[in-house]
Parts: structure tokens; sequence; C-alpha cells
């Protein structure tokens, strides 16, 4: 099966299980959009990067784990070598006459003559065959780089759930901005069915010699505007609908459950702006990263410092063979070494390398307290906000109420011939109008309430 075709299926599967178990939202069940999320969660690119991140943080601990263990390398090499500079001594010059004396005087020929020295600085023909072996018995720099890399991994885990918290709430905002859109074109197809029926009855009375022909063609007028209208909304729509399937990771032209419960079920009224402040200074992600980079610099500090107190010792050696040609005779040999580094001075670099880590842990503490004062901004205007948008929608409803109960009256008498066509004219639109804010106040407070939960991190 293909990767396209699986996914479809996976698609198909998730919306199917949703349309059972979407009715009990109010009883605890999931809900269609949060299915939603938890696909968008799964496929987002953003935290497939993230997840990569974290994999290549934990493979950090590993290489820095490797500096505990010995290294044995096998490093053989081999020379040849042409000209260059020679290592000539005269010592057959000087030795042979002496020789040549001491065998007449002896009359034997213990002494041979030698040759004067003419060799290669460069070696040729040389091979040295070797395994070497370090280990470092104590050196605290890799200690302290070793929990540094651990503390990291808390760092890479805080921003991924910061990415998850953000993507959960571009999904519900999106969501509920693809229903307004749906919503906004009810409201505007009621309207084209009353136009249509007012485009009827105006017909039937200038038929009747009751009124005008301009009254059809005011009509007809209205009905092109309201089309033009639907045209932009739907366009609208289509937009929210790719941008929605884009956060998810889906085609942008794949069909979207509509959850209508969703404005119908009542939302946890929030708790006090304190307490969802106290809250989100509990549970905001950005915090527990600068939490974990404070722990990093503080190590930080302490590996300078002790790499300035204490020495490095290790132990190594090499095992092999050296020597001219590979004849393997007569060219073995073992090295062992026993080493200490320690850094008696070195124009003041260690005392400034400790500065600098101290004064990055004050900077850390000094953005944390800067990032807590934006925490609790954000909560109180989130919190202020869907105060606003809640008082609003009531307000939006009562407007909607009243218009519906003017245009009655107004369509009543119109029928009757009592109201010129503006004014039938002017109380449609008004009722068009205010079921448009009052659907736009719905999933405003959708809308606000997902920020407020983002910014709280619930």
């Amino acid at each position: 099966m293909s990767k396209t075709k699986s996914n479809h299926f996976l698609t198909v599967v998730i919306l199917f299980s949703v349309s059972i178990i979407s009715p009990l939202r109010g009883q605890g069940g999931v809900g269609i959009l949060e299915t939603y999320i938890q696909e968008g969660l799964q496929n987002s690119l953003a935290l497939k990067q993230e997840n990569l991140e974290l994999e290549k943080a934990l493979e950090s601990i590993n290489q820095a784990r490797a500096l505990f263990y010995p290294r044995v390398t096998f490093a053989p090499t081999y020379s040849l070598a042409a000209g260059g500079r020679r290592l000539q001594f005269p010592v057959g010059d000087l030795l042979n006459p002496v020789y040549s004396t001491l065998n007449q005087i002896t009359k034997t020929s213990a002494f041979p003559q030698i040759s004067n020295v003419d060799e290669l600085l460069a070696p040729n023909n040389f091979h040295d065959t070797k395994v070497a072996f370090q280990y470092a018995i104590y050196d605290p720099q890799i200690k302290y780089n070793y929990l540094i890399q651990k503390q990291m991994i808390g760092i890479q885990e805080a921003k991924k759930k910061v990415v998850e918290n953000e993507l959960r709430h571009q999904i519900e905002a999106a969501y509920y901005q693809y229903l307004q859109t749906g919503q906004a074109l009810k409201v505007y197809d009621n309207a084209r069915q009353t136009l249509a029926e007012l485009v009827r009855l105006n017909q039937k009375l200038v038929n009747n010699n009751v009124l005008t022909k301009d009254v059809v063609y005011a009509a007809d007028y209205e009905v092109s505007k309201l089309n033009q209208q639907v045209m932009v909304m739907k366009k609208n729509r289509n937009v929210a609908q790719s941008y929605f399937n884009f956060l998810i990771n889906r085609d942008f032209n794949a069909a979207i459950m509509e959850d209508s419960l969703l404005v119908k079920t009542a939302r946890a009224v929030p708790s006090s702006l304190s307490s969802l402040a106290a809250t989100a200074l509990q549970t905001r992600q950005e915090l527990t990263q600068l939490d974990k980079s404070l722990e990093v610099a503080k190590s930080a500090v302490v590996l300078q410092q002790q790499a300035a107190k204490k020495p490095s010792v290790f132990v190594g050696g090499n095992a092999g063979f050296q020597g001219f040609g590979y004849t393997f005779q007569n060219q073995a040999y073992l090295i062992t070494q026993f080493g200490l580094s320690w850094d008696l001075f070195k124009g003041y670099e260690r005392k400034s390398k400790i500065q600098q880590a101290k004064i990055q842990t004050e900077l850390l503490k000094v953005k944390k307290s800067e990032v807590e004062r934006q925490i609790e901004m954000q909560v109180t205007q989130a919190f202020l906000e869907l105060q606003a948008a809640r008082e609003s929608l009531q307000l939006y409803a009562d407007a909607q109420t009243k218009a519906e109960a003017y245009f009655k009256v107004i369509e009543s008498r119109y029928r009757n011939g009592n109201v010129l066509f503006i004014e039938w004219l002017k109380a449609q639109n008004e009722v068009t109008s205010a079921q448009l804010q009052a659907t736009l106040a719905q999933y405003d407070v959708l809308m606000k309430q997902s920020m407020l939960e983002k910014v709280v991190a619930q």
C-alpha cells in the first residue's frame, strides 16, 4: 500500500472512530477536534524535526560517555623516501688508515675497511606497524562534559513541548476559523432564501399593480450583492480548509468533519487570574528550558573551576613492529607512558572562562525573570480578552434576538403594504449582520479560550 493511500486509510479509520465516540464529549469522550489535534501532533513536520534534534542530543551523550573508555587505535605507517637531506660522516676516511696499520702490525685482517656514512634523513622502506592505547585515568572535564550533555536533553525535551503547545493552539484556532466560515455561509444562505422569497413576493405585487417594477430590480440587485459575499466567504472557507490540513500535514483538499457540539458544549469557566498566572509559571516549558539552561551554566562553571585546580592523568602506550622492510624479525617494540597535564599558567585564560560561565548564569537568571513577567502579562491579556469575548457573545445574542423580532414585524407590515421596501431591506440587512456577529462571537470565545489554555500550557 502506498504512503498516500495509507494516510487516507488512517484518516478514515480515525474519523470513523470519532463519529462513534463524539457524542460522548460531555461524558469525557474524545471529540473530533482532539482527534485532529492528535493526528497533527503525530504527523507534524515541525515535531519530527524536534524529535530528530532530541535524537541528536542523545547521540551527544553517547559521544561524551565514550570519553570514559580507553581508546585503542591500529595505526600502521610505511615510508618511501628519495632525495632530501643526507647524514654524511667520513668515518671510513678517519678509521681505515688506522685499521690498515693495525693489520700490518698484527699481520692479520682483523680490522676490515669500512665505508663513510651517507644516509638519507628521511627513512626509505621503513614501516611502523603499531597499536596505540590511551586511557584517561582522571579528567574533570570529561566528567562535567558528560553531565552537561545529559542536562541538554532536558532543554531539548522542553523545547519539543513548547512546539507541541503552539501546534495544538494553531490547530484549534484553524479549526474554529473553518467552522466559523461554515456558519457564516449558512447565515448567507438563509438571507439568500429570504431575498428569493422577496423577489417572488415583489413580482406578485407588481403583477397585481400594487408595486412598480423597480422593487423587483432592487431585490435582484440585493441578491447579486449577497452572491458576491457568498463567493468571498467560500474563498475564505477554502483557505481555512487548506491551512488546517497543512497544520496536520494532510492533503490541502482533504475533507474536514465538523463538530457541531463545540459551540453548544459549555467550556469550563476559567479560575481566577492569580491562580492561572501561578499555574502558568509552573507549567510553561519556556521556564523549564531556562531552568535546564541554568543547570548547564552552573555545570560549566564547575567544569572550568575543576579544570583550573586539578590535573588530568592518563596512561597510554604503543606496541608493534618498527624497522626497514616488513620482516617483523627483531622489529618488535613496546612503549608504556604515564602522563599528567596541569595548566599552571595560561595567561589567565581559565580565570576568564570561569568568569564568562558565571556571567552566563546571571544572564539566564535575568532572562528567566523577564520571561516570567512576559508570561504573567500574556495570561492577564488572554484572561481579559476571554472575559470580553464572553460578554460580547451575550450582547450579540441579545442583538440577534431583537433584530429577528424587528424583522418579523417589518416583514408582516411590508406584506400588508404598510412600510417601504427600503425599510424591509434595512431590517433584513440588520438581521444578517446580527446573525454574522453572533456566529463570529461564538467562535471568538472558543479562540480566546484556546489562547488562554496555550499561555497557561494546560
